[in-house]
């Protein structure tokens, strides 16, 4: 079997690992939780918020690739599994059935909030042991920070 290595080990290694996991698990459930509110979205901005729902789909997916290929990078395994996802993520899922437009934005706005301090964190966390790491999770949360204020705007 092939075995992946990277330019970090031990600590270092560990904790970045920490680190890209938890950003994974964040982006793939982010994706997850607008795709099934845009489906499920109802009221008089539906349209937009529809749209917009969409828009951050797209976003999150394509930072949780930019994520994974990093772990894959450094010889961690990235671990997107539906059962990995459901016994780690952090985000509140959506009610069931029809979401009024108000609180689809209410509730996006808390969960990128949440988002956006957990990559915070990371980028914290990985200063010290890859810097290029961080540089990834430096971009995420910017673009984080930029939809939470577009969601927000709109309450």
């Amino acid at each position: 079997m092939v075995q992946i290595t990277g330019p970090l080990s031990g600590e270092a290694k560990s904790t970045v690992a920490e680190c890209l996991q938890g950003a994974l698990v964040d982006l793939i459930d982010l994706s997850l939780v607008a795709k099934q509110m845009h489906w499920n979205i109802v009221g008089p901005n539906f349209r937009s918020i529809h749209l917009q729902l969409d828009e951050l789909v797209s976003l999150a997916r394509e930072h949780a690739d930019t994520v994974a290929e990093r772990a894959a990078a450094l010889g961690i395994n990235p671990d997107g599994r539906s059962s990995t996802l459901a016994k780690s993520t952090k985000l509140a899922q959506p009610e069931s059935g029809w979401i009024e437009d108000g609180k689809v934005i209410a509730t996006i706005t808390d969960i990128l909030d949440g988002v956006g301090r957990r990559m915070r964190e990371r980028i914290e966390q990985t200063e010290e042991p890859d810097p290029v790491t961080q540089d990834v999770l430096i971009a995420i949360a910017q673009d984080i920070d930029k939809e939470r204020w577009m969601f927000q705007a709109q309450r």
